[in-house]
């Protein structure tokens, strides 16, 4: 089974065509249990976001601030494997239709078989793949394989990234280019800030897939503001907290159907 490249590039074309940026969300796999993170992948889509990532919990996550970092260590304690990070993308896909990323740092994927990861997640239905942190240089294998399987290769794009760089990166890359808006860790913050527009614009200049921004968007109107120049806007920390703060699962899954309203309708506002 081919995977879900096309249907991505499909849905952030038709946010393109109603003037909108895309929202997309992150959650990590077996949060706050598996079966429940299930159910709060897919309360995101149904709550407004277009696309979702599923991260795949890892024990070093260093691109990650302490949000996410809890959420990745109650989701190993529970036991989550890769085989329940594929159930999440195959669950959520076939629940709502819409496009499922996962975002992995590169190691689990190297010793589970490059192949083997590739052909499961686009057996799944899954749309592609965000790897923060695997050079373009040493990235042929997966690429290979992920062409194969029509499966998006989403590179990560960052204020300190020269010009020269950039082009080399967008040309790898397929789906579209994850801008990360500021030097450091995932988290909420209190302004995205001017380094994300410039990355942006330099970012555009280098390739003509949408560019979509990450790391610190919490709210309807940083999402709106984001959404002004941005061709997606992604959120996972706010998400994760919702789940992490709510006394309860229905509660929690109560926040992030909320949360997602709230960012879907700021995307369309784009300040």
């Amino acid at each position: 089974m081919a995977g879900n490249l096309d249907l991505l590039g499909s849905v952030l074309a038709k946010a393109e065509d109603e003037n909108r940026a895309a929202l997309v969300g992150y959650l990590p796999a077996g949060f706050p249990s598996i079966d429940d993170g299930v159910r709060a992948v897919t309360a995101m889509l149904e709550g407004g976001c277009d696309i979702v990532e599923v991260g795949l919990p890892h024990s070093d996550p260093v691109l990650d601030g302490p949000v996410i970092q809890t959420a990745d260590d109650i989701a190993l304690r529970g036991g989550v494997r890769i085989a329940d990070v594929i159930r999440t993308v195959r669950e959520a896909h076939a629940a709502t239709g819409a496009p499922v990323l996962c975002m992995t740092y590169w190691n689990p994927v190297d010793r589970y078989g490059v192949e083997r990861f590739a052909a499961e997640l686009a057996g799944a239905g899954g749309a592609g793949c965000i790897l923060p942190d695997l050079p373009v240089e040493e990235s042929e294998a997966w690429r290979k394989a992920a062409e194969q399987h029509g499966l998006a290769t989403v590179f990560v794009v960052a204020p300190s990234s020269r010009d020269e760089r950039l082009a080399r990166i967008t040309a790898a890359g397929t789906g579209f280019v994850y801008a990360a808006s500021l030097m450091g860790v995932t988290g909420t913050r209190e302004s995205v800030g001017e380094q994300a527009q410039d990355l942006v614009r330099r970012t555009r200049a280098t390739t003509d897939l949408p560019v979509c921004v990450g790391l610190g968007v919490s709210g309807g109107e940083q999402a709106a503001e984001v959404a002004g120049f941005a061709d997606g806007v992604i959120v996972g920390s706010a998400f994760v907290k919702r789940l992490l703060d709510a006394p309860d699962i229905e509660s929690g899954l109560a926040g992030v159907r909320e949360l997602a309203g709230e960012l879907a309708i700021g995307v369309r506002r784009r300040a």
